[in-house]
This record gives C-alpha cells, structure tokens and sequence, in this order.
C-alpha cells in the first residue's frame, strides 16, 4: 500500500463510523485529503478501533512526521544564563527529546474541534488516535475531570519524543488574579515532578495559557522560567528544559528573561 493509498484507506474508516458521511465525497486534492483525515481524527470519540487501522496509521503518521523533520534536542542552543535552559521557536511536534507539555482542557481528551490552531490539536493529530484512547483511559479511571495546575503524563506514540505530559492551565477570562498566576506555576511544576518521577531528562513546554486561555503572554513568560529556574536548584534528575514558542512576541519576551 503506497502513501497515498494509506491516507485515503484512513480516511474511509472514519467516513464508514459515520453513517451520515458513509457514502461522502473524498476530495482529490492531497493537501484537501490530509486536512479531511486530520478533521476525521479530531472528532472522533474514543473508542476501540481494528489493529489494521492502527498499524497503517501508525505507518502514515511516521512519515509525516519524517517528512516534516525532526529536531534533537541536543541540537539547540542553551541559554547564556543557564545552560539547562533553551529557548526555541518552532513545532513542538518535531521535538526528539523525553517529553513534551501538552496545554490540555479539563476533560483531558483533546480537542474535538475539527484542524483547530491549538497545541491541544495539534499533538494529537501527530500522535494518532492512541492519545486520545490513553487520555480517556486516565481519565475514566480517575472519575471526574483534570484539575487546574495538575499533570498526567502518557506515551507519545507516534510522536517522536517518548511521553506527553498534560497539564490544565488556568482560564483568564476577566482580570488577572494571583489565584492565576499561583495556577500557572503549579503546572509547570507538576509537569517537572511528573518527568522527575518517571527519570526523564528532558522537557519542552509549550506557552501554557497564553492561547485560547488569555493569560497575558509576559506574565505568563516570567512565571515559567522563575517556576522553572527555582524547580531546577534543587532537582538534578533533568537535563533540560526547552521553553517552546511559536508566535515572534513570545520568542522576544522569553530571549529577554533567558539572555
């Protein structure tokens, strides 16, 4: 089965799951198609799924991913400061490194939302619907939805680092409060714990809260590295800790904090 062929056996799966779309149009356009088969991933609830669907998903997914290339996380500059920090501007999807922080909601199953922008929806596109099958799994068990400022962490499947560490940060919906800003700090110092733990070395986090939850992008930056810096001072369990940006005023605000 070439590549193309994977992608459009995926994405008649899911149709078929969906009886109202059963018999539905398959654009011809590949780009169409993988945002069709992205959209198809995102909205579907967890549930079993054959071994066949996920060996060649799987297969899929590791060439994307090969595709869209891979950063070690060796490769990228320490910070003047403080050489187990880095700052790096990029997609945290294409890390090689131990874990990445995942910016997740409170029912902890990603995101529904069809090719959303979030980080949310974004690693568990990459990943593949295991994510989502692992995450409802915590999440049954635990009975009621994730805390804000707590962390679970699970395998990455098809991501290439080895584990996601989900965190809930706090909704800004109004006025900042220190309520907040206690919250924020709590998840990156449960994410720290959790990779502790677990004898991870490495971590990328992503800009907790600053997205979809509006808290204010340069308090946010300043909470992280004190949170982090001051975790650091006592641990030497992990290596390094990537602060991951994706938008330009996030990289000016952390080069400034971090040298």
């Amino acid at each position: 089965m070439t590549y193309n062929e994977k992608r459009l056996f995926l994405i008649k799966e899911l149709l078929s799951e969906l009886p109202q779309y059963k018999e539905a149009e398959i654009p011809k356009d590949t780009e169409e198609q993988k945002r069709l088969l992205r959209g198809l991933m995102n909205i579907r609830p967890p549930r079993s799924i054959s071994s066949e669907f996920l060996k060649i998903q799987d297969e899929y997914l590791s060439r994307e991913v090969a595709e869209k290339g891979i950063i070690d996380r060796d490769a990228l500059a320490v910070s003047p400061l403080n050489n187990r920090l880095v700052l790096w501007r990029g997609d945290i999807t294409t890390l090689k490194i131990d874990a990445i922080v995942n910016a997740a909601n409170h029912a902890l199953r990603g995101c529904f939302v069809p090719c959303h922008s979030c980080v949310d929806n974004v690693i568990h596109s990459v990943s593949g619907i295991q994510l989502r099958l692992a995450c409802d799994k915590l999440m049954t068990e635990q009975g009621y939805d994730e805390p804000t400022g707590k962390a679970k962490i699970t395998p990455a499947f098809n991501l290439p680092c080895k584990y996601v560490l989900h965190t809930v940060g706090p909704i800004v919906s109004g006025q900042l409060t220190n309520t907040h800003c206690i919250q924020l700090a709590d998840c990156y110092r449960s994410c720290l714990e959790l990779a502790s733990k677990n004898n991870l070395k490495s971590i990328a986090f992503c800009c907790i809260s600053t997205g979809e939850f509006h808290f204010p992008q340069m308090k946010a930056a300043e909470i992280a590295v004190k949170t982090v810096t001051e975790y650091l001072q006592t641990d030497s369990q992990i290596e390094r800790v990537i602060f991951n940006v994706f938008k330009q005023r996030d990289y000016d605000i952390y080069k400034k904090l971090l040298g």
